[in-house]
């Protein structure tokens, strides 16, 4: 009996997994669930057993950003000298406005991958989209070590993710690249970090 549900847990994370890289690839109507569950090695008909429904697949995918065991390229530490004393809030931002997240259309963060579907959305994909928006601002808010924390997370987070959205959506790789290195130097300046990132 455990192997059977340890089968089943095993089957829905497949299908999550591959799904959330399709929905931050293709958005939410683009992608269907027979190509989820193609791409995921199964049948159309063994979706249900998992998930009611595609935004309910859609939610969870959001939400599994959150849970990663595993982090994407784009998050891993950076062995820079100059940044090794900087607070884990600078890391962050470094790791969000690089090139490689915004290159990793797969496994970028849901935030800048799906807006748009979002905004047109059932309220349970915009509450796992608020989840993942709430728990960045966490992030920086606990990393932050001035007296409006708070208040610079918020800028924080809606620096990062506007600035990679609107580096997503042009077509001039010049202006998309300027789009986040300006964003960087205004949150470095903001925060009063030193240092430089090796982009």
């Amino acid at each position: 009996m455990r192997n059977s549900q340890d089968r089943k847990d095993k089957t829905r994370q497949r299908i999550l997994t591959t799904a959330a890289r399709l929905f931050n690839r293709k958005g939410l109507s683009e992608t269907t669930i027979d190509e989820i569950m193609t791409a995921a090695g199964l049948t159309h008909g063994g979706f249900y057993r998992h998930f009611t429904s595609k935004d309910e697949l859609y939610a969870e995918a959001v939400r599994q950003f959150l849970c990663k065991e595993t982090p994407e390229p784009w998050q891993k530490r950076p062995n820079d000298a100059c940044l090794a004393d900087q607070p884990f809030a600078r890391f962050v931002v470094d790791a969000y406005l690089s090139r490689d997240h915004l290159e990793d259309l797969g496994g970028s963060c849901p935030l800048i991958g799906l807006p748009s579907d979002v905004a047109r959305s059932s309220n349970s994909v915009k509450a796992a989209y608020r989840e993942v928006a709430e728990s960045m601002i966490r992030v920086f808010e606990s990393n932050l070590n001035a007296q409006d924390a708070h208040q610079n997370a918020f800028v924080l987070v809606a620096l990062c993710v506007g600035a990679m959205v609107l580096a997503r959506s042009v077509d001039d790789q010049i202006l998309a690249n300027d789009l986040r290195d300006a964003a960087l130097r205004h949150a470095v300046a903001t925060m009063r970090w030193g240092g430089s990132r090796g982009d």
